[in-house]
């Protein structure tokens, strides 16, 4: 937190001193304006060739302000954003708040944990982790948090998570970047649109025409500078009446060409510093530098490209401005020329695009997870291995406050399936979701929250927290046995990691207790590693049937000055400690 806060105090002082400069500028560019009019008047009173040198030399001077201005405009805003950036990870450590986007509009209630550990909504893994501000972030790193990656692509996220944690400041100047380019989904999919737009090709006629009546146009102006002969005034006026005709004919081409694309070039330009900043930094872990070498294409950095693109939209932005469009296109048809140059691009960089935007996407979601690195040094990656062996030391839930959280040991060998007990409150599904979110982040390449863990990535499997789908007209209990139908389907194909907690409740107590034990046996013989919390002491003698897969662990609890007692510490064995009677005798219920 520490370096966070020498931060603020430094782009503190960086912004007031830019603001200052700023405002200063703006004072000397508004003098500029009046001393040019004023020079300009005096001129036009006594017409001295004097003045109207002083009024050049003031123009000169605000169209050079202008400039310096600008800079300074966008220095303010990037400067104001990484002074933002810096106060939300101290507000964020503190625990006072919670200033990031929840991805709540990426919840899958049919994800196989999505839903079930909390991964998008408010207070959410996903609103930890997430430091992205372009839409393709944001998508990338919920796309992430939902798939397992393969034992390769894991060990090079870890290397590359574990580069860019070291590179705190590449990573905030990134962030504020996406940040000043108030990106969203509307214009993301307003690029996409345009780009699948495939009808990339103009009549031939129309293309001949572009070339032959601006080469008209200019040649009877030139002739009629050379001779004065006013009858070349007349053909000029035709040609031009001509032009306008044309884009009269190619108008609706235009339109349909950049409709839905409203300030896309500004979103363009943005792209395009987000992936120079890429481009120009000095990366060592593998996967970094594939990604830094996807950005070059034909000899030229996809930088270069975008702002390309970017500029093309802005003069095709003239078109709406209707003395422009008349002037530029009536005399050497601007905007056709315009298009043909955006089908040209299209056709030669749109199926780079896609994969250029992507990039910046991955090293939003990277940054995001590198950041949950650097907040928790004492988080670990874990070690991949392929024998089906998970364990980890000092095991909690990421989300919870690192003052209060209590870890604990647990080993998924030489036993792979877990029994848990414990009363209620004493922390079996926290413990569980803990186990869940530490596969997920360790499934990705990121750091989990424990001292040391070795694992085998597998596919999460979660019955935690069904709701009724009323929508389907669906009960709690059909949706539940909907979702364990879905958890033996996928194990089906390959081994997962399988959390069950509590199943079966909206059925009678033997019912729910001769189901749990026969999903039990169900689960382990299709060689699931996991662990399944419940109250029936009667499951936990199904270890004696399988004393070689299946091992009881609970949570105790304690009654210590007639107050309950909860450690949160994990023990081998079952529950034997009951808490609902006594709750309910100090409470008056009973």
């Amino acid at each position: 937190m520490e370096l966070y806060q020498n931060k603020v105090e430094h782009f503190t002082k960086v912004f007031n001193k830019i603001n200052k400069r700023y405002n200063s500028i703006s004072v000397l560019r508004l003098l500029s304006v009046f001393l040019c009019l004023f020079m300009l008047f005096y001129y036009i009173k006594t017409n001295q060739l004097f003045y109207i040198g002083f009024a050049f030399l003031s123009f000169v001077g605000f169209l050079i302000l202008m400039r310096i201005h600008s800079k300074l405009s966008i220095g303010k805003e990037l400067t104001k954003a990484i002074l933002k950036i810096n106060e939300n990870e101290i507000a964020f450590l503190k625990r006072e708040k919670l200033p990031f986007e929840n991805g709540i509009e990426f919840n899958d209630f049919h994800h196989p944990y999505a839903y079930d550990l909390d991964i998008f909504g408010e207070h959410s893994l996903f609103q930890n982790l997430n430091r992205t501000a372009t839409f393709i972030g944001k998508k990338t790193l919920a796309e992430k948090l939902l798939i397992l990656f393969p034992n390769e692509a894991i060990l090079e996220n870890q290397v590359a998570i574990d580069e860019l944690n070291k590179k705190i400041d590449w990573r905030q100047e990134f962030h504020a970047l996406a940040i000043v380019s108030n990106d969203s989904k509307s214009s993301y999919e307003s690029l996409l649109h345009w780009n699948s737009f495939k009808n990339n090709t103009l009549p031939k006629v129309l293309i001949a025409l572009s070339v032959i009546l601006p080469t008209l146009f200019f040649g009877f102006l030139i002739a009629y500078i050379i001779t004065s002969k006013t009858i070349l005034l007349s053909y000029l006026t035709y040609v031009f009446i001509f032009n306008m005709m044309v884009m009269g004919k190619s108008f609706k081409r235009i339109h349909s060409e950049i409709a839905k694309a409203d300030n896309v070039d500004k979103i363009i330009k943005q792209y395009s510093l987000l992936v120079e900043k890429i481009e120009k930094e000095t990366f060592e872990s593998k996967k970094l530098i594939d990604l830094q070498k996807q950005l070059v294409f034909k000899n030229a950095t996809a930088s270069t490209h975008l702002k390309q693109l970017s500029e093309l939209f802005s003069r095709m932005d003239t078109i709406n401005n209707l003395v422009t469009a008349i002037v530029f296109n009536g005399t050497f048809l601007f905007n056709l020329h315009v298009l043909r140059s955006l089908l040209k691009w299209k056709e030669n960089y749109s199926e780079e695009l896609e994969k250029w935007i992507s990039i910046i996407g991955e090293f939003e979601a990277l940054n995001s997870l590198a950041n949950l690195a650097h907040n928790n040094p004492d988080f670990v990656y874990p070690e991949i291995n392929t024998e089906y062996k998970i364990g980890f030391e000092n095991l909690s839930h990421p989300l919870l406050n690192p003052i209060s959280r209590v870890g604990n040991d647990t080993y998924f060998y030489p036993e792979s399936f877990m029994i848990l007990t414990g009363s209620n409150m004493s922390g079996k599904s926290t413990f569980l979701r803990s186990l869940g979110i530490n596969m997920v982040l360790g499934g990705i390449g990121s750091v989990v929250c424990a001292s040391k863990a070795n694992i085998h990535p597998l596919p999460v499997l979660v019955s935690m927290r069904l709701s009724d789908s009323l929508a389907d007209s669906e009960s709690y209990f059909f949706a539940e046995i909907k979702r364990l139908k879905q958890i033996m389907d996928a194990l089906e194909d390959r081994p997962a990691f399988v959390l069950l907690d509590e199943i079966l409740r909206g059925t009678n107590s033997d019912d729910k207790r001769n189901g749990t034990i026969e999903v039990v046996k169900k689960v382990i013989a299709k060689k699931a590693i996991g662990a399944i919390a419940t109250h029936d002491i009667e499951v936990c003698l199904t270890t004696n049937e399988y004393p070689e897969i299946l091992t009881n662990q609970c949570f105790e609890v304690e009654i210590k000055n007639n107050e309950l007692h909860f450690d949160y510490k994990l023990r081998a064995g079952i529950c034997k400690n009951k808490s609902a009677t006594f709750l309910m005798q100090k409470m008056g219920v009973i």
